[in-house]
């Protein structure tokens, strides 16, 4: 247990590092809704779907696969370093270079016309993210979550400041949306700065034997990764394609989409919990997968992981009357209803990447390649189906089943590759249990705000106490 309890240590740090910097940058958005109509917001929305399935392609899975490679019984860390950053350099260079000479046609395609300088700039925040993304790693690898927290939150810092002094003290109207852009180009040369000793220490590097070993274990996490990335930004990048006109009464499919990308950003909460937990856990895997009780251990790391997703599903579903408020127009209110079922998606998100650490540890990854591209296609098919007909409310609920039945087929496939002893039955009966008491609490409304504040957080606070009393006597035996 004490090793559970050295995983939560972790976890928290790389909360800091990676919840704190996205929660703050999640901040960013009670001030771009009150700079920006949901039309223009819906511009920025989608610009940076297409920046995160692009940046999935420039680290071309290199991250996992330098975890793999560097702790393997006699590698040399250093070597496995240099090679993988040679590949995502090489990558991210050559298609950087497309982008810079199609910048005008890009940015056409963008919806942002006449502004090749956006995409240019997208292009470099795009290579430095691609760039920084091994030595990021290493710092996981090296168990250096003090020093990840430090620049995570030092970069967000400064976006934060450049975002406030830009659309502040300095806007003008006609540069607009630009400056969320020009923003995080800046902030992003940051990490160039604080990774400059590590960087100048990379040497180009190619082995005939080891490089090929490293991308054929590699590509196969990019394609997932970037099915997955399908599976989280599609929906955005094509609801104003699919949307019918006049769907919405009086309002355009832009304007539905700067709504759905507003409240989408909710869905933060339980992403960064995922997020955090994935940062320490993957590391902590592979560390651990020789050890003969690892089954049990990772069995056990999974239940006390959706024990504190339920608690993050609720607390922010029933507290939805004063989080809205982080939205300063209340023109983006109507989207709300999307935010537990988002919620509950991104729980299954985060079961499935602990479900599929039995691909990594078996050298299988193509089997979780199998599943996010066929993920991938059902949400094409479903958004393409359901958006004409249930507009973006659809759209999220095909994002809930494709995540859930993501999390089925790792399981079924999981438990033939390597057997973990997972307590279905009680992680079902948490899931199910919470949210038909979200459900269930919201069916109670009151005119008074108080009243309602202390209802929903009463609610919470039994929940909470229920958890201790069942689950006491293993809490007391992680922390002995």
């Amino acid at each position: 247990m004490s090793k559970i309890k050295r995983l939560a240590g972790e976890t928290v740090l790389y909360g800091l590092g990676s919840m704190l910097p996205k929660f703050l940058n999640f901040l960013l958005v009670s001030l771009h809704t009150s700079v920006f109509a949901p039309e223009a917001y819906g511009v920025i929305t989608k610009v940076f779907s297409y920046v995160g399935v692009i940046n999935v392609i420039f680290t071309f899975g290199m991250e996992t696969a330098y975890f793999r490679f560097a702790v393997k019984a006699g590698s040399d860390e250093q070597k496995v370093f240099n090679i993988t950053q040679s590949v995502v350099i090489g990558i991210s260079l050559f298609f950087t270079i497309i982008f810079v000479t199609s910048a005008n046609s890009i940015a056409s395609f963008m919806e942002v016309p006449g502004h090749s300088e956006v995409v240019l700039w997208l292009s470099a925040i795009m290579f430095i993210d691609a760039v920084v993304s091994i030595p990021f790693a290493r710092l996981r690898l090296q168990k250096k979550a003090i020093q990840f927290a430090i620049f995570r939150i030092m970069n967000v810092a400064i976006l934060i400041g450049l975002n406030m002094y830009f659309l502040k003290v300095v806007y003008d109207p006609a540069i607009g949306i630009n400056y969320v852009f020009l923003a995080n180009l800046i902030a992003n040369v940051s990490y160039l700065v604080f990774f400059f000793k590590l960087l100048i220490t990379w040497r180009p590097a190619y082995d005939p034997i080891m490089t090929p070993k490293i991308a054929t274990y590699a590509y196969p996490v990019m394609i997932s990764g970037l099915a997955g990335m399908t599976n989280e930004m599609f929906s955005r990048q094509t609801l104003d394609w699919w949307l019918p006109k006049g769907f919405y009464p009086g309002k355009t499919s832009e304007y539905a989409l700067g709504i759905f990308g507003a409240c989408y950003k909710f869905g933060t909460f339980m992403n960064l919990a995922v997020t955090a937990f994935r940062y320490a856990a993957e590391p902590f895997f592979f560390s651990n997968a020789a050890d003969k009780e690892s089954p049990q251990l990772f069995a056990k790391v999974n239940h006390y992981f959706v024990i504190v997703c339920c608690i993050i599903l609720l607390g922010v579903s029933l507290n939805l009357d004063i989080i809205k408020y982080f939205l300063r127009s209340p023109l983006y209110w109507e989207g709300l209803p999307i935010v537990p079922v988002l919620l509950l998606a991104y729980l299954f998100l985060g079961i499935y990447y602990n479900l599929s650490v039995c691909f990594k540890l078996t050298d299988k990854t193509y089997f979780g390649t199998i599943i996010t591209v066929g993920g991938a296609l059902f949400t094409v098919a479903g958004n393409y189906i359901i958006i004409p007909v249930a507009g973006y409310m659809g759209s999220t609920w095909i994002t809930l089943a494709c995540y859930f039945l993501m999390t089925v087929a790792s399981y079924l496939l999981g438990r033939k590759l390597f057997p973990i002893p997972y307590d279905v039955g009680r992680t079902m009966s948490y899931i199910i249990g919470t949210t038909l008491l979200v459900y269930a609490a919201n069916l109670l409304t009151f005119d008074n705000q108080w009243i309602a504040i202390l209802y929903h957080n009463g609610v919470i606070v039994s929940y909470l106490l229920t958890v201790y009393l069942v689950e006491k006597k293993d809490f007391k035996l992680a922390s002995g």
